[in-house]
């Protein structure tokens, strides 16, 4: 089974391999996958890619001859480069050109969301997003305007910046700094934010908007450090994210971080030098340890070209792609609005839990063709989607020390809920 490569990387990245698998028995069954492989959040985009690439090629294997729907899962890999204006040309192309019926993306929100308004929900095509968290999704699919095309396998900021406000009271950060990335995902996670942290007795010194790709931010960083904060509050992608937090050292700024998920890199760390991370803070979303995650700690490394398990995006950019894999194959036919309905299907909270890996998928075949109902309890944990399209699940707390990145606890999705309870 040959693998070949369709999408090459900036200078000094590399090439990633995409994984449009060759033609062999049976039809290819090729979706698309918009995601940013260049720019702020390219990291995250090239982490999953290869996540799908693992995804496709297990379920493959677990299929044999038969095939998934008659066919073999591949997909054709877009860069969105992290704007949303390439992002909707890419979809579209995929869409009216390669007729695709479902599309894996974007990984953030501010690419999502116009791929949804323009391409996807208008044209029927299934859109599913491993890291796109801006609660603007929830409002849009409770309006209507995704047309209950969109799912994703991330929780809502709306939840996420709540825990990350009761964990920095816990740790102490009661007066903060905020700089945060001028996009739908930044201000919606900050406005979440400061909602909780200030009901919770925080005080915040100055909030700081910031324009992607600036050569500089030292006007920003300025601006964020009147006040003498003794904490600074970085909402940003590793890209940006490393040279503001370089400025802000440099001009002086307190060696004290709460970050968002995203921040959470292996990246960030080597750039801004490991000895000012050592009181480093953040939030992501969390999982339940199955043998689905086993699985992926075992396969994903050697197969990813450098990345670990934990790389931001890689967890649920595999379940986003077993999911459709499998709801492809409960379909029965590779057509939008049969896999749109299976999804559910193969995730609801009936039927025979199943787990990835190759006998794990292959069992949840077998019952697929004999028509059994399945739950896939995936690399996150037991995922089960509303009526729009979110899901929800715990909240991983985590700090830097010593350059590396642990986990200090979690944060269950009812402990949020008790906190927003509160507020109002």
């Amino acid at each position: 089974m040959s693998i070949t490569r369709r999408a090459t990387l900036g200078a000094g990245l590399g090439v990633l391999a995409a994984p449009t698998l060759a033609r062999a028995q049976g039809a290819t069954h090729t979706v698309g996958m918009v995601v940013s492989l260049t720019g702020p959040a390219g990291r995250f985009g090239q982490a999953a890619a290869k996540s799908v690439e693992l995804a496709f090629n297990t379920l493959n294997e677990a299929a044999g001859s038969a095939g998934i729907a008659g066919g073999r899962l591949a997909f054709d890999l877009r860069d969105a480069q992290s704007q949303g204006s390439v992002a909707v040309d890419q979809a579209r192309q995929l869409v009216d050109l390669r007729r695709v019926p479902a599309i894996i993306g974007g990984i953030i929100s501010s690419v999502s969301i116009p791929i949804v308004t323009s391409v996807t929900g208008p044209a029927g095509v299934v859109q599913i997003s491993p890291a796109s968290s801006s609660p603007t999704l929830t409002r849009m699919a409770a309006e209507g305007q995704t047309r209950g095309w969109f799912f994703r396998t991330i929780t809502s900021d709306a939840l996420q910046g709540t825990a990350a406000a009761r964990y920095a009271m816990d740790q102490g950060l009661r007066r903060l700094a905020i700089i945060h990335v001028n996009n739908d995902f930044g201000v919606n996670m900050v406005n979440e934010f400061r909602r909780a942290y200030v009901a919770l007795g925080g005080q915040i010194t100055s909030t700081t908007p910031y324009n992607q790709g600036q050569a500089s931010y030292a006007p920003e960083v300025t601006r964020a450090l009147a006040g003498d904060p003794p904490a600074l509050y970085l909402v940003s992608y590793p890209g940006d994210g490393t040279t503001i937090a370089r400025t802000w050292i440099q001009q002086g700024g307190a060696n004290t971080f709460l970050l968002n998920d995203g921040m959470n890199s292996a990246d960030f760390i080597r750039d801004v030098g490991p000895r000012f991370l050592n009181n480093a803070f953040g939030t992501s979303s969390g999982t339940v340890t199955t043998p689905s995650t086993e699985f992926f700690a075992r396969a994903y490394p050697p197969m990813s070209g450098g990345f670990g398990a934990g790389a931001p995006a890689a967890d649920r950019a595999f379940d986003a792609a077993a999911i459709l894999g499998l709801a492809i194959a409960k379909a029965g036919r590779f057509e939008a609005a049969p896999i749109r309905d299976a999804i559910r299907e193969v995730t609801g909270a009936e039927g025979e839990v199943v787990h990835a890996g190759p006998d794990g998928f292959k069992r949840a075949l077998e019952l697929l063709r004999a028509g059994q109902k399945i739950r896939y309890v995936g690399v996150i944990g037991p995922v089960t989607f509303d009526q729009n399209g979110d899901i929800t699940g715990p909240f991983r707390k985590w700090r830097i020390q010593n350059g590396e990145i642990t986990t200090v606890g979690q944060m269950t999705t009812e402990e949020v809920q008790a906190v927003q309870r509160q507020l109002r």
